[in-house]
């Protein structure tokens, strides 16, 4: 829902920029129209991002979809880059090398756009901030939020609120002074803004694509749970990995108390799995590669090869 109102958002605002930045010849405005279509189409690749990861696991991709979220998400970074930040520096540009003359009438029809403007971008985003109050997120930075898609749109409303002030700064100097310069630094510094926020996005998808481990706090329970086990001599290796928003695989490698024999490691394998499981309900794929501190036995049983490691 959050997408949809943001997505509708951008769109009506799209529209009353481009239209206001070509009636009044304002290139702050009309990089804020870049940047809000910019925005529109992105928030259409969040709605394909939602509906794709949801997606049940099949023959061909066995650990589900859920990594669909991410890639969508770097395709929106990337718009943000080339439609919002590359648009926005080649109009500060244009308006540093030729000047930018407007009429007062074109003034005032500008900053009425880039006021309702403002009025909408911050409506929408107290709508998705208050999602992520609801979700139990933190507010203290966009790697902090677990969903890319809601991420991404606090990422973009908030960009949207700072551009637009930017804009209006710029408009209201160049009014006063009479000099393009302000409006056109205005472009230059929403073009700036876009392309570090399209990093920031870019690099958080990069990151989940090729494999991200779990947070550090969960990788760490999930440690102690294993070593609380009274039959687990050690834990050699522990690997997590985000396969979604809601899933996470976990492979160890534990050596197990002296004495058991490979029936019996398969009932200790398989409770320590139910118990991750249960534990950890984001946890969905559990791989164990057990052996036994004794010469034989179970180092020898489907158990300790891992082949009855899923969970």
């Amino acid at each position: 829902m959050t997408v949809l109102v943001a997505l509708a958002a951008n769109l009506v605002i799209a529209v009353a920029k481009a239209a206001g930045g070509v009636l009044a010849g304002s290139p702050a405005l009309l990089s804020e129209a870049a940047h809000s279509v910019a925005d529109s189409l992105n928030e259409v690749f969040l709605l394909a991002a939602l509906r794709r990861s949801r997606r049940p696991a099949d023959t061909r991709h066995p650990f589900g979809y859920g990594k669909e979220r991410f890639f969508w998400s770097l395709l929106a970074a990337v718009g943000i880059f080339v439609m919002g930040g590359c648009f926005s520096f080649l109009q500060g540009v244009e308006a540093l090398r030729g000047g930018a003359e407007e009429e007062f009438g074109g003034y005032v029809a500008g900053l009425i756009v880039l006021g309702v403007a403002l009025v909408a971008e911050a409506g929408s985003l107290l709508r998705a901030l208050h999602q992520v109050r609801r979700q139990g997120g933190g507010l203290g930075g966009l790697g902090g939020l677990r969903d890319p898609a809601l991420r991404t749109v606090v990422a973009e409303d908030g960009t949207a609120v700072l551009g637009v002030t930017l804009a209006l700064v710029g408009m209201a100097l160049h009014m006063v002074t009479g000099q393009a310069v302000w409006e056109a630094s205005a472009s230059l510094a929403i073009g700036v803004l876009l392309v570090y926020v399209a990093y920031r996005l870019g690099r958080d998808a990069r990151d989940q694509l090729i494999g991200e481990a779990a947070d550090p706090e969960l990788s760490g329970r999930i440690g102690a749970l294993l070593r609380a086990q009274p039959e687990i001599d050690s834990v050699e290796a522990l690997f997590t990995m985000k396969l979604g928003l809601d899933s996470t695989l976990v492979a160890a490698r534990i050596d197990l108390v002296p004495g058991l024999d490979s029936e019996r490691v398969e009932v200790v394998a398989d409770r320590i799995k139910r118990s991750l499981a249960r534990t950890f309900p984001d946890v969905g794929q559990i791989f164990l590669d057990v052996t036994d501190g004794s010469p034989g036995g179970a180092a020898e049983s489907p158990a300790a090869t891992g082949e009855r490691g899923g969970a």
